[in-house]
């Protein structure tokens, strides 16, 4: 995966291990950047910006070589967290991030995503999560109904977010929730909706009907309190 600017840089440097290469241009001229990447040993080469552009367009002169996102296991999932959220087949990689970067922000070390048909880990994800993906975990899985179970196993309330639902700011949240945010235009998926133990929405009071999905999210995640 390549991805690029210096600011996503400064974000990968508290993880080394998933540099594989730099690219600079001749006239890039980030000392601080040159003299971390030398003094590291990290591998760059010099590259022409024509070509760098051809590579990727909106570059700031440098373009990092990581490896591909290592996605955690369910089993290994930190049962004894207070909240998890899951993503219930996201597209939107702007709005993946910016839920990565709220749940970084509200101390979620978790997020679920099923495997198909849904957004991965990309360089725009990576870039609108703003160095966030640094410090959030997350967990691919093939069936995300199995994924809810076993969280109901290990003693976790579900939540599911739709505009049916009851008035988020009127229920008695449980001690260790999970909050599921639905796809863009389609919400939750309907198996994953049955398996839900209780139906939550925001409240909406003018003329637009519904919010984009990192904004439900964001109020969901800093306004139920358990």
């Amino acid at each position: 995966m390549k991805v690029t600017t210096k600011n996503v840089f400064n974000e990968l440097k508290s993880n080394l291990d998933r540099i594989k290469k730099v690219y600079i241009t001749p006239n890039f001229k980030d000392k601080e950047i040159i003299d971390f990447i030398k003094e590291n040993k990290i591998p760059y080469v010099q590259i022409e910006k024509q070509k760098l552009d051809k590579m990727e367009r909106k570059n700031q002169g440098i373009l990092i070589e990581i490896k591909d996102y290592d996605y955690k296991d369910l089993k290994d999932i930190d049962t004894n967290d207070k909240k998890i959220i899951i993503l219930d087949h996201l597209e939107d990689p702007h709005n993946f991030g910016a839920i990565i970067r709220t749940c970084e922000s509200a101390g979620i070390k978790s997020i679920i995503i099923p495997k198909d048909r849904s957004i991965h880990i990309t360089p725009t994800v990576l870039k609108t999560s703003t160095g966030a993906l640094e410090y959030v975990d997350i967990y691919e899985v093939t069936n995300l109904k199995n994924a809810i179970d076993y969280l109901k196993d290990n003693g976790y309330f579900i939540y599911g977010a739709e505009a049916d639902g009851k008035n988020y700011n009127e229920i008695d949240y449980a001690d260790k929730i999970v909050l599921i945010i639905g796809s863009e235009g389609f919400g939750l998926s309907n198996i994953v909706r049955k398996a839900c133990d209780e139906i939550v929405k925001i409240p909406m009071k003018g003329h637009v009907n519904s919010l984009n999905a990192s904004v439900s999210a964001g109020i969901l995640i800093y306004g139920i309190k358990n």
